[in-house]
């Protein structure tokens, strides 16, 4: 499959527990996922590749990743700020989330 060095996917990696923004073949960057006691996820760290800084991809991946956890009836926990930032400036239509009293403790 070829891409184009600009083309921009978002995948879930279950194995590494992590949405994973890629610019072509590279890694961009991730967002951290755990599944808690209660079966909710939780997003506690957000990390972009300074390399690829400023080019909104952080807000991409975010977006990916919420609109697939609301796909699988996910209920979403965000530690991470800037997840939680991102959740309440966009609604996620079918997204259940459950706001953290305290920061994620890492």
């Amino acid at each position: 499959m070829t891409t184009s060095a600009d083309e921009t996917t978002v995948a879930r990696n279950e194995k590494a527990g992590r949405y994973e923004i890629h610019v072509g073949d590279v890694l961009a960057g991730f967002a951290d996922y755990k599944i808690d006691s209660h079966e909710r996820v939780s997003f506690p760290h957000t990390e972009i590749d300074p390399a690829f800084a400023g080019r909104g991809l952080a807000k991409l991946l975010v977006r990916d990743a919420m609109a697939d956890s609301a796909a699988r009836n996910d209920t979403v926990v965000p530690h991470c700020p800037f997840v939680e930032k991102y959740l309440k400036r966009n609604p996620v239509e079918g997204l259940e989330v459950v706001w953290p009293d305290e920061p994620h403790p890492e």
